[in-house]
């Protein structure tokens, strides 16, 4: 039995944590595709034990489906669709639920078992005590967004859209980081290198970029303007402002879309310079340099992937790889941000 008290690195725990991690990715995915389907609302009852079982029987499905034809998306958006088109979105929200489960499951048991065989770095431990509860508080994040789209709107709140994901991004983050933590063990000192701010400050825009994304999302707001680099003819859209400062911010199409597309040019601009700088740098360690290359790259290949989705009339699987790219952009930037801070 390994003792943490005399080990600050654990191999099984960094690879439990990037496998968890990894399946938060598929999750992230997986929900992408929901809302690109339009399935998110099919399940209307939130039940975290017995719902992992689908319908069973043609009894089942009638029940399920005929849940589904009293809440305002169907009566308004779908209205005569049948039993197979219910079958088709109900399959991708179960899916999504599903996967939460599974990410709950292959937490929580190995942490047990870490726990128990003492195997986890002490000063790990308190984080990952952090995670198993902010993995239970998402389940219910994913509910009350749910439950905002049952009674009086046609989709989920863009707002608690954008909360929804910003958990699960900080819970890759975190499980990620602590992942390369148990792998690397503790650092002999830490940075005192400016790049340690500015990667930090390069982190939290990509967690913002990606959280506007949530809210053109949330608003289908990328089915406005689909023209680039203008919109409509313009960069600044006549339409730019809501009917109050929130509506602006939260949930107006044009506003939404140009807040996201202002986000992405600062962060190219950014992440280039950031690897063009770390490869000229002669403080930074091979691996900090390769990690800031990635940053650049990864955010030129997101522009193009973002800008094609958006001129394509956002078809399912552009929309999927692009939320997959942001998640490839938080990667590097977390990557990078994790390096500069070790000596």
């Amino acid at each position: 039995m390994t003792s943490f008290l005399r080990s600050d690195r654990s191999t099984p725990v960094a690879i439990w944590l990037f496998v968890t991690a990894l399946l938060v990715v598929a999750m992230v995915v997986v929900g992408g595709a929901t809302r690109l389907t339009g399935s998110g609302l099919s399940i209307t009852e939130w039940r975290p034990v017995t719902g992992v079982i689908p319908p069973l029987s043609d009894a089942g499905w009638a029940q399920e489906f005929a849940k589904y034809r009293q809440i305002p998306q169907y009566r308004l958006l779908n209205e005569g669709m049948g039993l197979a088109g219910f079958q088709a979105i109900y399959w991708w929200e179960w899916t999504h639920r599903l996967l939460g489960r599974l990410v709950g499951a292959v937490f929580a048991i190995p942490f047990v078992i870490f726990l128990i065989r003492r195997q986890i770095p002490k000063r790990l431990v308190w984080r990952c005590w952090t995670m198993l509860a902010l993995g239970a508080l998402q389940g219910a994040i994913g509910w009350w967004m749910v439950s905002s789209g049952l009674a009086e709107r046609v989709f989920v709140a863009p707002e608690r859209l954008a909360i929804h994901l910003a958990m699960a991004l900080i819970l890759f983050v975190l499980l990620f980081w602590t992942a390369m933590d148990a792998l690397a063990g503790q650092p002999r000192q830490e940075s005192v290198s400016p790049w340690r701010t500015w990667s930090w400050l390069f982190l939290g825009g990509v967690f913002v970029q990606s959280l506007l994304g949530a809210l053109v999302a949330g608003n289908q707001a990328g089915l406005v303007y689909e023209d680039w680099p203008w919109m409509g003819g313009r960069f600044f859209p006549h339409d730019y402002l809501g009917k109050s400062f929130w509506a602006t911010v939260a949930h107006n199409q044009a506003s939404v879309q140009l807040h996201h597309r202002l986000g992405a040019y600062l962060l190219v601009v950014v992440g280039i310079l950031i690897a063009v700088s770390a490869v000229r740098s002669t403080h930074l360690p091979r691996t900090a340099k390769n990690f800031g290359v990635l940053i650049g790259l990864a955010v030129m290949a997101q522009v193009v992937i973002g800008i094609a989705t958006l001129m394509s009339g956002v078809p399912v699987l552009l929309g999927v790889f692009h939320q997959l790219g942001a998640v490839v952009v938080l990667t590097a930037a977390t990557a990078f941000a994790w390096r500069v801070r070790r000596v």
